[in-house]
């Protein structure tokens, strides 16, 4: 697959998400940016992104509306180290507290229309 990317240079890393759509003028403001970040038409390195404040760094490739850009950092810059990730699990976090509470916030599933009426756009999909 013949993949043709946009190259972004950043002045600085990390870029938050939502700030970067907005830089780019991909969206006309703050709010727009993250009601499409949560819907999961934005991707960040070839997965839907929901997280609207993921941070970016060089190297980082960003998907919207059919679009694919390629982060990369100015000669200037000085390199952002990418936070290290302890993927070690304590019996704290492995073992779930049982509780007598129902469980809150329960979200139904819906599907998600082919074109959002109000952008026009269509969620984007890497299956």
């Amino acid at each position: 697959m013949n993949e043709e990317y946009i190259e972004i240079e950043l002045e600085e890393e990390p870029i938050e998400l939502c700030k970067l759509l907005k830089v780019l003028d991909l969206v006309e403001g703050g709010g727009q940016a993250k009601n499409l970040i949560s819907g999961g038409y934005v991707g960040v390195n070839h997965e839907i992104c929901t997280i609207k404040r993921k941070k970016l760094y060089s190297g980082d490739v960003l998907t919207f509306d059919g679009e694919l850009f390629q982060l990369t950092l100015s000669e200037d810059a000085t390199p952002a180290e990418r936070p290290v990730i302890d993927e070690t699990v304590t019996a704290e976090k492995a073992a779930p507290v049982a509780t007598t509470e129902p469980a809150k916030n329960k979200r139904k599933r819906t599907k998600k229309p082919k074109v959002d009426e109000k952008t026009g756009r269509r969620p984007i999909s890497f299956g």
